[in-house]
């Protein structure tokens, strides 16, 4: 049974592989190893097929490549005909448990649109839901797409969302196909369902996880100069794959059948991964990528009302990039009821503002050593602690984030 598994997978990487000449080398490697008994101990198909996955990536380095055991054919590679209904609404339900792999979609501070996008689910299932991820993004300032825990997916909805971002058809990439020695072009779309975003900066976030057609989204707007990347190099995967089903033998087997090729490049990231623009962590790349986008706004900016409120998002991002800590002892010294209509309260290890008129009474956050911000979410004012030369609190001045600023001189402690 050992040395029929290494016959069919032969087999298929002979046929398919879309190296002919790595696919030898990978048949010589693995009827090696066989031969000098390396399997003999293996007991078990799931066992073989894990062992072969490596001994094949380590001739050939391809990550898409690979053997799986499979107790019977799932449905989805059935030859004999398209997939039934049944299948397929099983399959869409599947996916949009997942939100067909939108997993968040939100207005940052400055009016920054995010996107965590987890898969590129095929336009056909996902293309609603996408549609309506980029409609909700499509007045934002600066555009951020996470593809930090992305490990690919269909190229269609690589060319829906790319479409957005360009005002006329735009040639994505290439992908040549050994079978047939054909070639397949991918281009932007000349109609979107929607609002273009056309001439907003694009920040794209990576980590060693973005693979695959996840990895063409990053490639292709990097080469077209339309987004910047930020984060870490990615995984390096840019094989189209199939899975065969080897029914005597219970495997499947996923083969690379085609390369991409970039038009601008003329190659793709194949073993390599895209190095990033902007190189930080990968936990770090979203409070990365959001400074940059509003400083380049800021830099962008016509009108001082514009840079006043891009200044005060920027200085929240990067409060919230270095947060500040303040003993208890410093909180209970700016506590107190001397700050005009308002009152600061120390209680339950927290700082509070009150306004004595309307009742109000939030939670302040630390933001640098003397200035606090409101925790409600709305971030429209902020407190300054005023001081003398020896560090005495001598009154309190409420920040607007149009620029206006009230003061009110320390009257009690």
């Amino acid at each position: 049974m050992r040395a029929k598994i290494v016959d069919r997978v032969s087999a298929a990487l002979n046929e398919h592989y879309v190296f002919p000449d790595v696919a030898k080398k990978m048949e010589a490697g693995i009827r090696q190893k066989l031969k000098a008994g390396a399997y003999d101990k293996i007991a078990n198909s799931a066992e073989l097929a894990e062992v072969l996955t490596r001994d094949l990536r380590e001739v050939s380095k391809d990550k898409h490549l690979g053997v799986r055991y499979a107790p019977s054919q799932p449905p989805e590679l059935d030859s004999s005909g398209p997939p039934s209904p049944a299948t397929r609404e099983k399959l869409r339900r599947e996916l949009a448990s997942v939100n067909f792999g939108f997993e968040k979609v939100e207005r940052l501070a400055g009016n920054v649109g995010y996107l965590d996008l987890r898969g590129f689910v095929g336009a056909e299932l996902a293309g609603e839901t996408a549609i309506s991820a980029m409609n909700f993004l499509s007045n934002s300032d600066a555009v951020i797409i996470d593809l930090r825990k992305n490990g690919g997916g269909d190229p269609s909805m690589v060319q829906l969302i790319t479409s957005y971002f360009f005002d006329q058809p735009t040639h994505l990439n290439n992908f040549y196909i050994r079978k047939g020695n054909v070639t397949q072009q991918f281009w932007t779309s000349a109609h979107v369902a929607g609002k273009r975003m056309t001439d907003v900066p694009v920040y794209v976030l990576t980590s060693q996880r973005t693979f695959s057609a996840a990895e063409e989204f990053t490639y292709d707007l990097k080469n077209l100069k339309r987004a910047t990347i930020v984060g870490e190099t990615t995984g390096g995967g840019a094989h189209p794959v199939n899975a065969h089903f080897l029914a005597d033998v219970h495997l499947l087997a996923f083969v690379p059948f085609g390369r991409a090729v970039n038009p601008i490049t003329g190659t793709n990231w194949e073993g390599t991964g895209i190095a990033p623009d902007i190189q930080v962590p990968a936990d770090k790349a979203l409070e990365a990528a959001h400074l940059d986008a509003l400083k380049k706004l800021q830099n962008q900016a016509k009108d001082d009302a514009r840079k006043q409120r891009l200044s005060w998002s920027l200085q929240k991002v990067e409060a919230m990039a270095r947060p500040v800590t303040l003993t208890a002892e410093v909180l209970k010294s700016f506590a107190g009821g001397g700050y005009g209509p308002r009152t600061l309260r120390y209680e339950n290890g927290s700082l509070w503002y009150e306004r004595k008129q309307t009742g109000m009474k939030v939670r302040v956050v630390p933001m640098t050593a003397d200035t606090l911000m409101l925790d409600d979410g709305m971030d429209i004012l902020r407190l300054r602690i005023e001081k003398d030369a020896s560090g005495k609190v001598t009154g309190l001045t409420v920040l607007y984030d149009d620029g206006r600023a009230d003061k009110f001189p320390r009257t009690e402690g």
